[in-house]
């Protein structure tokens, strides 16, 4: 909404509350920022060859919507910077995958691969924290 939010206010000292929150905000969104429709691509591609993939990646995330990969690119950059502190908060690039994964990207109907789409969930998120810049470009 429109809501003006002040950070300093100390209802928002619990880091916990405002992660939760961006959690929540994409996984109630109608579709997931990585779109349904590209699931599978997003998983064919993280199981090709390691020096294939980044490619493979950024060509699939330019065929998202452009404010799905405009979102995307701000949220990115910014988990980067939550891992480049990752001194102070113990965050690494795999807990960060682990925890956003599964909301940015996931199929329209769930199978009986949960555990299976959870690892290239998780590797696919990894693999564009690593390869910030070669997607998106600085």
């Amino acid at each position: 909404s429109d809501e003006k939010l002040d950070l300093n206010d100390s209802k928002w000292e619990d880091i916990h509350v405002i992660t939760g929150a961006l959690k929540m905000f994409f996984r109630e969104l109608p579709e997931p920022l990585f779109t349904y429709n590209h699931f599978n691509d997003f998983v064919n591609a993280i199981k090709q060859e390691p020096r294939q993939r980044v490619a493979a990646v950024k060509d699939l995330i330019k065929q998202l919507p452009k404010p799905n990969q405009d979102t995307m690119q701000v949220l990115f950059r910014h988990l980067k910077r939550v891992v480049e502190n990752g001194e102070k908060n113990r965050m690494t690039y795999q807990s960060i995958a682990i925890v956003f994964g599964p909301t940015l990207l996931k199929p329209e109907k769930e199978t009986g691969n949960i555990a299976v789409h959870t690892v290239y969930q998780n590797q696919i998120v990894e693999l564009i924290l690593l390869e910030l810049n070669s997607i998106f470009g600085r």
